[in-house]
C-alpha cells in the first residue's frame, strides 16, 4: 500500500510539473520585438530548462505558431534540456519520434526533433530518413534527397547507369531546395535524361506584357495605371515617351524569368505590367511565390496580395511567399514591376519570376 501511495504521489508531482510548464511556455511565446517581454521571458526560460526530459515534446509544441523570436527562446531551451538528457541517456526518443511523425507540428520544431533523434540513435534516424521524402518540411526532405544522391553516385561507380537514373529521378521528385535540384538536374542530364525545370517548379512562363508607364521620381509604384483598372489586351495607352501596348511574351529561361527588357528595351524610371491566366482543377489553397529585385505588386483575381517598394536589393527563388486561394477554373494574375532611375550595370534588371505551388513548394500545375 505504501509503495502504491508513493507511486501515485510521484505521478501527481510529474503531472503538476508538466502542467506548470504551460505558463512559462506561454510567457516565452508572448515575447515581442524591441525587447517587449524579455525580462519575463528570461525568468520563464530559466524555469523551463530545469524541466525533466519527458517535457521535451511539450516545449517543442510551444514552437507551433510561435513568432521567430519566441521560437528561438524555445529552441535554446530544448537544447539545454536535451543536452542534459543525452548525457544522462534519458532522451525520450519514442515521444520525439511521435512528435516528428505528427505533421501538424511546425516544420521548425519537427526538424529539431529529428536532430535530437539522430543524436540519440543515429541508426533509428537512418531508418526514418526515407519516410521524409514527401514531408511537408523542405528541411526534412533534404535528408532523404541527400541519401538518394549518394545512392545514385554509388550506382554510377558500379557502372549501373539505370539504377543511378532511378535514384536521381526519385531524389529530384522529392527535392524542394534549389541547390539539390540543380545538382540532380545536372546528374540526370549528364546521363542523357530530360529535366523540365519550369514544370518541376511550377513557373508561369507565358504572359501578356505592357510598358512603359512613367516611374519618374519613383511615383509609379502608387500610380494606378489602366491595367490596374481593366485588362483589355487590344488597348493602347499613353506611355512614357511612346505608346504602351500589350505584347505576348514566353520566357525561355529555365528559372522562369520574365524580363521586361527583352520586349521593351533597357528602359529606366518606368513601370510595366504582366498578366496571365492560371486554370486550376479545383478550389484549393496555394502559394504564389515571386522573386524580384524591383518594386512590385501582385494581384490575384483583382485582389492585391502583396507589394514591395524596394529596388535592386537582390532577387532569389521564392523570395516572397503569398498564401492565396485558387478558384476552380480561370484565375487571373497581374504583376506590376517598377524600374527606378539608377543607371549602374547592376541595376539594369527589370524582371521577375513567379510560380504557383503548395505550402511544401510542390508545383501546382495548370489544367491542360
Amino acid at each position: 500500500m505504501k509503495s502504491r501511495l508513493v507511486c501515485l504521489l510521484l505521478l501527481a508531482a510529474a503531472s503538476l510539473h508538466a502542467a506548470d510548464l504551460s505558463k512559462p511556455i506561454e510567457t516565452l511565446r508572448s515575447v515581442q520585438k524591441e525587447g517587449q517581454g524579455n525580462e519575463a521571458a528570461a525568468k520563464a526560460w530559466q524555469e523551463i530548462v530545469k524541466a525533466d526530459a519527458s517535457s521535451l515534446p511539450e516545449v517543442l509544441k510551444g514552437m507551433n505558431g510561435a513568432n521567430p523570436l519566441a521560437e528561438n527562446w524555445l529552441r535554446t531551451a530544448v537544447g539545454v534540456i536535451a543536452d542534459a538528457a543525452l548525457k544522462a541517456k534519458k532522451l525520450p526518443v519514442p515521444a520525439l519520434v511521435a512528435f516528428l511523425k505528427d505533421t501538424k507540428n511546425s516544420p521548425g520544431a519537427r526538424v529539431v526533433a529529428f536532430d535530437l533523434i539522430h543524436r540519440a540513435d543515429s541508426k533509428l534516424a537512418e531508418e526514418l530518413t526515407p519516410t521524409l521524402l514527401e514531408d511537408p518540411s523542405s528541411d526534412l526532405r533534404r535528408h532523404p534527397v541527400a541519401k538518394l544522391i549518394e545512392a545514385g553516385d554509388a550506382a554510377l561507380e558500379k557502372k549501373d547507369k539505370d539504377a543511378a537514373i532511378v535514384a536521381y529521378g526519385k531524389g529530384l521528385g522529392g527535392a524542394r531546395d534549389e541547390d539539390q535540384i540543380k545538382t540532380l538536374t545536372k546528374k540526370l542530364r549528364d546521363l542523357g535524361q530530360k529535366v523540365d525545370l519550369p514544370k518541376h517548379f511550377g513557373f508561369l512562363m507565358s504572359w501578356k506584357m505592357i510598358a512603359p508607364f512613367s516611374n519618374a521620381d519613383r511615383t509609379g509604384f502608387d500610380t494606378v495605371y489602366p491595367p490596374e483598372k481593366e485588362l483589355k489586351f487590344d488597348a493602347t495607352y499613353e506611355g512614357k515617351g511612346k505608346a504602351a501596348k500589350w505584347v505576348d511574351f514566353t520566357s525561355k529561361d529555365e528559372y522562369g524569368k520574365i524580363d521586361f527588357n527583352k520586349p521593351f528595351g533597357m528602359e529606366k524610371s518606368v513601370v510595366g505590367y504582366a498578366a496571365t491566366d492560371f486554370f486550376s482543377t479545383e478550389d484549393r489553397p496555394a502559394e504564389i511565390r515571386i522573386g524580384c529585385k524591383n518594386g512590385w505588386k501582385v494581384w490575384l483575381n483583382g485582389e492585391l496580395l502583396f507589394a514591395r517598394d524596394e529596388y535592386h536589393r537582390g532577387a532569389k527563388l521564392d523570395q516572397y511567399k503569398m498564401p492565396c486561394q485558387l478558384k476552380k477554373g480561370k484565375n487571373t494574375i497581374l504583376v506590376k514591376c517598377c524600374q527606378n532611375e539608377q543607371t549602374e550595370q547592376w541595376t539594369v534588371e527589370w524582371e521577375f519570376q513567379l510560380r504557383i505551388c503548395d505550402a511544401t513548394g510542390t508545383a501546382i500545375l495548370a489544367k491542360n
